[in-house]
């Protein structure tokens, strides 16, 4: 229950956080997050009783090497004079981390709101908190990687560490591993990574399998569910429920960060997964109810990975924001005519006329019987073996 004084949903945001853009070519393009701070607002979610926004303070230099290294955070704000050939050390001109005009303030700013956000459902100034420009997961200590230069993840994390926060979990339900935070953390009993991605056999960064477990002293605590291309809603559902919420809840963390990558849905380019908008919010709806089941309310939700620019990532990640606003949205419900006008002057293409999909998201939950013949089931079996006893949990259904 939220106080008169306390945001229900504290959203740091400043539309400059629209400079992280890597250029016109690029998949990551910031107009997906410019259409979902449209959509959420013509929707009313972002003016609805109990949400807030907030400035958006810089993380600064001393903050960022919590997780990253001095000499990559010089290069990433003087990259436009460093040396091409050295800039490649430090992940940086490659095809899928070009460089560009003040990098460091658009990295640094993202960076600077998942902490903001972080902060705030710790101190208790709100339940939860989300910011959907985050979730730049790969990110490595040293190194830019896979469209992302500072590990806002890793480093909201870090904050709360440092806040006093003993027990943090992250799930991260992008397509792709969530490497970068599972390497930041792998050997600190005080976080648990749970990772639901697409195989390492068949997309990048090519990591995060089940034997990845965690480090000497913090074994089991990283978790990897790698599920085989073409995956649907059903079995996608079904694997989320047999690992997240008994990790989750064994854990009992005092907070959740969840990275709400959505490039999971079959229409994204850059990956082969098959799920639906209503599987993909009847994750976010599980998460939320995990939150307040297991870390006394305390939710941070962060973007991520999404490259189906106007007809998935502004409707999940609205339907996300609606959901931490415990003001859900339908399935059914329309999109907004002026929205969709808005769509169609940045991008010339037709936008969505509802917020689902129209899909059922029903599944066969895991304690119905495990199947060796079918490879999703193999998949979570091999999974839950590998870490589920270092939890004290049965792996066998």
């Amino acid at each position: 229950m939220t106080t008169p004084d306390r945001a229900q949903l504290l959203v740091p945001w400043d539309e400059s956080m629209l400079r992280y853009d890597f250029g016109s070519e690029h998949p990551l393009a910031p107009v997906r997050v410019e259409l979902t701070m449209a959509l959420a607002r013509e929707l009313g979610v972002l003016d609805a009783a109990g949400v807030r926004l907030v400035p958006v303070p810089s993380a600064s230099d001393e903050d960022l090497e919590l997780v990253h290294d001095r000499e990559y955070i010089a290069a990433v704000r003087d990259v436009l004079q460093v040396d091409p050939v050295r800039l490649t050390r430090f992940g940086l001109g490659t095809p899928d981390n070009p460089v560009f005009a003040r990098m460091h303030e658009a990295a640094a700013l993202i960076a600077g709101a998942s902490a903001r956000a972080a902060e705030a459902v710790w101190t208790g100034e709100a339940e939860h908190a989300a910011n959907m420009a985050g979730g730049l997961h790969h990110a490595m200590h040293d190194q830019a990687s896979g469209f992302c230069v500072y590990n806002d993840p890793a480093y909201a994390i870090a904050h709360l560490l440092r806040l006093g926060a003993e027990r943090v979990a992250y799930v991260d339900v992008d397509v792709h591993h969530g490497d970068g935070v599972q390497a930041a953390f792998y050997n600190d009993p005080r976080v648990l990574t749970i990772s639901v991605h697409e195989s390492p056999r068949s997309l990048f960064p090519g990591t995060g399998r089940p034997e990845e477990s965690g480090g000497p002293d913090a074994v089991g605590m990283s978790v990897n569910l790698p599920l085989p291309a073409y995956t649907e809603d059903a079995a996608w559902l079904r694997a989320f429920d047999a690992v997240v919420p008994p990790l989750v809840k064994a854990f009992a963390p005092q907070v959740l960060v969840t990275q709400l990558g959505c490039d999971s849905h079959r229409l994204d380019p850059l990956a082969h997964l098959e799920l639906s908008l209503d599987a993909q919010r009847a994750a976010v709806t599980a998460l939320h109810r995990l939150a307040h089941e297991h870390a006394d309310g305390r939710w941070l939700l962060l973007g991520g990975g999404g490259y189906a620019l106007v007809e998935v990532v502004p409707r999940i990640w609205t339907s996300a924001l609606a959901e931490a606003a415990h003001r859900p949205l339908p399935a059914d419900t329309p999109t907004p005519e002026a929205w969709r006008a808005q769509v169609a002057r940045r991008t010339g293409a037709a936008a969505p006329e509802l917020i689902g999909d129209g899909a059922a998201a029903d599944f066969r939950r895991w304690v119905e019987g495990y199947d060796p013949a079918n490879e999703v089931d193999r998949a979570i079996m091999a999974t839950r073996k590998a870490v589920f006893p270092e939890h004290g949990l049965d792996p066998q259904p």
